[in-house]
């Protein structure tokens, strides 16, 4: 779990983080270096939710060994299944991160939604619906491993 009292922003409690898969955790079905290692460690902060269509079919081989639930998602209503999917598991105690358009209900939904830019860019929609922008996963992460960052950011 991580707890913030972050000033104009709240008191946050997380329990849950969802990501998004290829574009956000993932280049043509693929981890990013580094994802790996990050996913491990704050596994023992969070429970760690992959949210994805599959699109190249690698999810299950590329996350086996993860401490992570992968859920693979609806290729037609993915915006909609991923906004239910972080209402079930409590929007007041989740954060998500994703990149494309498709993210963009998720993380607004989420108490935190973080929207990165990788290979695949940022959907301008995903940007707005966020409440922070991270260069790339990697740095993404790190806001969790590193909560005062967060703090920082998000701080009134």
């Amino acid at each position: 779990m991580i707890e913030l009292d972050i000033p104009d922003f709240g008191s946050v409690r997380l329990e849950h983080l969802v990501m998004d898969y290829n574009g956000t955790l993932a280049v043509d079905g693929r981890f990013i270096p580094g994802v790996r290692k990050r996913l491990r460690r704050l596994s023992k902060k969070l429970t760690l939710h992959i949210l994805t269509a599959d699109t190249f079919g690698l999810v299950s081989r590329q996350a086996a060994g993860l401490p992570c639930r992968v859920k693979i998602v609806s290729s037609e209503k993915q915006s909609n299944e991923k906004l239910k999917y972080v209402k079930e598991l409590g929007a007041d105690n989740t954060a998500a991160i994703g990149n494309g358009r498709i993210d963009r209900l998720m993380l607004k939904g989420a108490k935190i939604g973080i929207a990165c830019i990788l290979k695949e860019g940022g959907a301008s929609e995903c940007l707005t619906a966020a409440d922070v922008i991270a260069a790339n996963i990697n740095d993404a992460l790190d806001l969790f491993l590193n909560p005062l960052r967060l703090k920082a950011t998000l701080r009134g």
